[in-house]
């Protein structure tokens, strides 16, 4: 370690400073920093990195291919090949579905195995209501056995559980059999 401090005194010192005036000559007229390596003319320019855009633009063209170009290849030859719909009378007693009134094959695709009908969405709706009746009617004698309970000074002991099972009629009546069996035996 002592001679590496002393090399440094005395050999490299006045090299570092004679560098170091050279630097900042170079950030004043450049407005870079460079690098001169092992005291050959070669320098080396200090950037920051374009490693995220290099990433950003390689992961753009990936999901370019692998999405885009498909999707494109798929509207292209369906449009080619299949091409729009046309209008025909409606034969006596047909009654067309809702994704034949469409033009184009992939509209027609995307209502008929994707997107749900009117008729759904309706029936959807009259669920939704339905449900939120009978919550309300729930709610409603809820509140009707609280306002009892409170009219009546009652409550419900901390024994009491509201529901009939066959565990429980099971076990009254094993229950009623074992006193029986007591009672007789005496």
């Amino acid at each position: 370690m002592v001679a590496w401090s002393g090399l440094l005194r005395s050999t490299l010192l006045p090299v570092l400073t004679r560098n170091k005036n050279l630097v900042v000559n170079n950030i004043v007229q450049n407005g870079t920093t460079k690098r001169h390596m092992s005291g050959h003319e070669r320098t080396m320019s200090i950037i920051p990195s374009r490693w995220m855009w290099d990433k950003t633009k390689d992961l753009f063209h990936l999901y370019f291919m692998v999405a885009a170009i498909p999707i494109g290849l798929t509207i292209f030859f369906t449009s080619i090949f299949i091409g729009p719909a046309t209008l025909t009378e409606i034969p006596e007693g047909y009654t067309p579905k809702e994704w034949e009134y469409h033009r184009s094959p992939i509209t027609r695709f995307l209502q008929r195995y994707i997107m749900t009908t009117d008729q759904m969405e309706y029936e959807k709706y009259c669920h939704f209501i339905w449900t939120e009746q009978e919550v309300m009617k729930c709610r409603a004698l809820e509140n009707k056995v609280k306002a009892l309970i409170a009219e009546r000074k009652d409550y419900q002991a901390y024994y009491y559980y509201p529901y009939t099972s066959a565990d429980y009629m099971r076990r009254m009546a094993q229950r009623e059999k074992d006193q029986r069996e007591l009672y007789s035996g005496d």
